[in-house]
């Protein structure tokens, strides 16, 4: 009855406690783990990179579509060998036994940066990604429902699930994960792996006891009631910080479920209800956000220089010899906000009296520019690093990058809760190489 009681209080909050799979002993975690794969879209070196890294050692790479090939003429054949290498991980029993359980997990960054999270699944019954919505869990971000079906091709069907979508909880005071930390203090990490390329280290323990269950029920409540005094009922308990477009596909994926058997007996407790999330907070001063910057591909510095002669307040200047277009942008003290504009040596200055976050601006720019001109394209680059590399270093084709502000990550679910999600792409939590690495499975199709 106990059990039952948790169970239920969770399913209510929009929390249930999965089947998890985790790789045995024999298997390399150093190769298992990969960074999401909507990372480096612009850089298929690097992916080449973790292919050699990984060789045939089993791999989550196997297991997931890295973005920057989405659109290649042999997309359908690599989704049919991620489903066969799904089967093959299950009949050649590359996991552990399935464990019922929460995972605690703390990640750190290159740079010693100590993060906390929690690996759970949401019920997606109680997640949207529409403006309109006011159920629990909510999209940060506009979603493109042109961007969901390659990336339902891919859960549609699949054996397993692997995820590198992250929640927010608003959680000031980090009782949470907090006190999920203290419960494992006398326990032992099911795994523990340095995470390459030099992307620091991660460890994952257990929470498999009711006791850890009913405290997470007992502080989600306490949560459920604080976003209650400050949005409104139903509470908005969830942001979704990453992978927002795999979450809406795997909605979709469910929704589609749903219709096509009608009211078969035992579809509402089908797998494919659920999804694999992180839960982070936003108060951990390890999580930084970071904006997401431009490469508008095909065009040039003054093609891209005009068109940014909308934004409001705007001016412009060719840096100088020992300015760093990078500082001058991230300048906070600076009296307008800034953008970088970078094509090969160009460096371009741009000043702007727009207010808050820059994308509500931008990105109709840009939309317009690729719709009247559709042999450019926009790519979304996370880290000032690869922006350099892909618009300066100008390896495949021409394009000038634009590189955006800092974000501040203050009012983010009030933002949200009060005026919908943000323009796509506004944001991210950390750069590149501090994204969610893919380790924990689940089943999903089986």
């Amino acid at each position: 009855m106990f059990r039952e009681d948790v169970y239920q209080r969770l399913a209510v909050l929009g929390i249930a406690v999965p089947e998890m799979l985790l790789p045995k002993s024999m298997v390399d975690m150093h190769k298992w783990a990969i960074i999401a794969c909507d990372q480096f879209t612009h850089d298929r070196t690097f992916w080449k990179k973790m292919a050699d890294f990984v060789g045939n050692a089993p791999s989550t790479l196997n297991l997931i579509f890295p973005e920057v090939y989405i659109g290649d003429k042999e997309a359908d054949d690599r989704i049919q060998a991620i489903h066969q290498t799904m089967n093959a991980y299950i009949k050649n029993e590359i996991f552990e036994t399935s464990k019922q359980g929460l995972i605690y997990v703390e990640r750190q960054s290159a740079t010693g940066q100590r993060s906390q999270g929690l690996v759970a699944a949401l019920d997606l019954e109680q997640y949207d990604w529409r403006k309109d919505t006011s159920l629990p869990a909510r999209a940060t971000e506009e979603t493109v429902p042109e961007r969901l079906p390659p990336r339902m091709a891919i859960r549609r069907g699949a054996a397993l699930e692997t995820s590198h979508v992250l929640l927010l909880i608003e959680d000031e005071k980090n009782r949470i994960l907090g006190g999920l930390k203290q419960r494992t203090l006398a326990t032992t990490p099911v795994y523990k792996t340095s995470l390459a390329p030099e992307a620091g280290t991660i460890e994952g323990w257990l929470l498999d006891q009711e006791s850890d269950w009913t405290y997470l029920a007992e502080q989600l409540e306490a949560l459920a009631e604080q976003a209650v005094s400050r949005y409104g009922a139903p509470p908005f308990l969830y942001a979704v910080g990453d992978g927002n477009h795999s979450l809406a596909s795997a909605k979709a994926v469910w929704e589609e479920y749903k219709r096509t058997r009608g009211g078969a007996t035992g579809i509402m407790e089908h797998p494919c209800r659920y999804a694999l999330v992180e839960i982070k907070n936003l108060y951990d001063p390890a999580l930084r956000f970071e904006p997401i910057h431009r490469l508008v591909l095909g065009a040039d510095m003054a093609e891209i220089t005009t068109l940014l002669s909308k934004l409001p307040g705007f001016t412009c200047r060719v840096t100088g010899d020992g300015e760093d277009i990078v500082d001058l942008v991230r300048d906070r003290g600076a009296a307008k906000t800034r953008l970088g504009l970078i094509a090969n040596t160009e460096r371009i200055l741009i000043e702007t009296d727009a207010q808050g976050l820059v994308t509500h601006y931008l990105q109709p720019l840009l939309d317009a520019f690729v719709s009247e001109k559709p042999i450019y394209a926009v790519d979304y680059i996370h880290g000032r690093e690869a922006l350099y590399e892909t618009a300066a270093g100008n390896k495949e084709k021409r394009g000038v990058g634009i590189l955006l502000p800092p974000v501040e990550k203050d009012g983010l679910f009030k933002t949200v809760a009060t005026g919908g999600p943000l323009p796509r792409k506004s944001f991210s939590m950390g750069e590149a190489l501090d994204k969610r690495f893919y380790l924990e499975c689940r089943k999903l199709f089986c």
